[in-house]
């Protein structure tokens, strides 16, 4: 199933506001674009540095840039496309913040 990315306006903001990060997000969209995703396996086959957010959270965190960045989607396999819900954005040190101190709440909020 091909991908369709939700809010990416988001992405785009983010990078007008980071221009550092154009490059290795334009990247990411190019592989997005090509895609073919059956199950959550296939995004970690696709981007083998992205990690699924404990079980049944149907959320993804894709490491981009050489880890400079990360991007939390909520992803949704319909019937013949995968939904990415842009939840957050931001560098690997915001991520590593944003994670100690949600360390008391469940993840999966995001």
């Amino acid at each position: 199933m091909k991908a369709h990315l939700i809010k990416k306006q988001t992405v785009e903001d983010y990078v007008k506001t980071n221009v550092q990060s154009r490059v290795p997000f334009e990247i990411w969209f190019s592989v997005i674009r090509r895609i073919e995703w059956n199950e959550p396996n296939d995004i970690i086959s696709t981007f083998n540095s992205a990690d699924i957010l404990g079980n049944g959270s149907e959320r993804v965190v894709f490491n981009i840039g050489g880890n400079k960045y990360r991007m939390i989607c909520r992803y949704h396999f319909g019937n013949n496309r995968v939904h990415l819900f842009v939840k957050w954005i931001g560098t690997h040190a915001q991520y590593t913040k944003l994670c100690n101190e949600k360390k008391q709440y469940d993840v999966r909020a995001f």
